[in-house]
């Protein structure tokens, strides 16, 4: 089979912080006190629209309110990147898409994040369902490509300390978070890309996220052009004074940051 033509895609940051977002609760830091809008980070999620096609990839516990705020008014899949609470535990909302658009809402996922869909939100997988549960459509998806409406979709896997997460290349954009390695092999599917969105904790060394410093090593190693990091904590600063110390190409995105690529 021929390769999929991948349409003109615009990319959303519906969020880019933490597990704990930022602000983080009751800190006073400078960062979680900053007036500034691009400190305000809801937890890690992206938008994805081609001209007839729209999905996110995950659906954290800020989901309902991310879907709002973007004026996303239909919605045609979830991509999963990996099982953690911060990435799955809105999915309930997308029962609002269940009853608009009267259908099954197609989720996307590796089988590990799958068996954590069916134990998190059993209600809607039980023979016998409640009335108004989320109507969900399991995808399993493992590493080779796949296509969600006209949305070319290929997975590369990376590592979270010692568990599996999928990072997705859309064409020329590559998003990837919730990363400390990425095998040699899978680097090759980076490679190319125009723009590679990457995870950047903070500025020390993390045991399962990439630091500042590594992200930018990678960007520097693939040779990628644009770079923008995100999965932000407030340890990593605010964001204009670390944007202000960031070579040209690398940036920090930022919640409500568009892309088109």
């Amino acid at each position: 089979m021929p390769p999929v033509a991948t349409p003109s895609l615009q990319f959303t940051f519906l969020g880019t912080g933490t597990s704990s977002g930022v602000p983080m609760i009751a800190c006073p830091c400078e960062v979680c006190s900053s007036a500034d809008s691009r400190d305000k980070r809801l937890r890690s999620a992206l938008l994805v629209r081609s001209a007839t096609t729209t999905l996110v990839v995950d659906t954290g516990p800020d989901f309902r309110y991310q879907m709002l705020r973007a004026g996303v008014r239909t919605l045609d899949g979830v991509v999963f990147t990996h099982p953690h609470k911060d990435h799955v535990a809105g999915l309930d909302d997308v029962r609002a898409y269940n009853y608009l658009q009267g259908t099954a809402m197609p989720l996307y996922a590796n089988p590990l994040t799958i068996e954590a869909l069916k134990r998190e939100f059993f209600y809607a997988f039980a023979e016998n369902k409640f009335s108004g549960v989320p109507n969900l459509e399991l995808n399993t998806i493992g590493l080779e490509p796949f296509v969600v409406g006209d949305i070319p979709v290929t997975p590369i896997q990376v590592w979270h300390l010692r568990m599996p997460v999928l990072g997705f290349r859309f064409g020329d954009f590559t998003y990837i978070t919730d990363a400390n390695r990425i095998d040699e092999s899978e680097k090759d599917k980076i490679r190319g890309s125009k723009v590679l969105v990457l995870n950047a904790l903070r500025r020390e060394k993390h045991i399962s996220h990439f630091n500042l410093i590594e992200a930018m090593t990678l960007v520097r190693e693939l040779e990628i052009p644009e770079a923008y990091f995100t999965h932000l904590s407030h340890q990593m600063g605010r964001h204009a004074d670390v944007s202000a110390d960031l070579p040209q190409g690398i940036h920090l995105a930022y919640d409500g940051l568009e892309i088109r690529c």
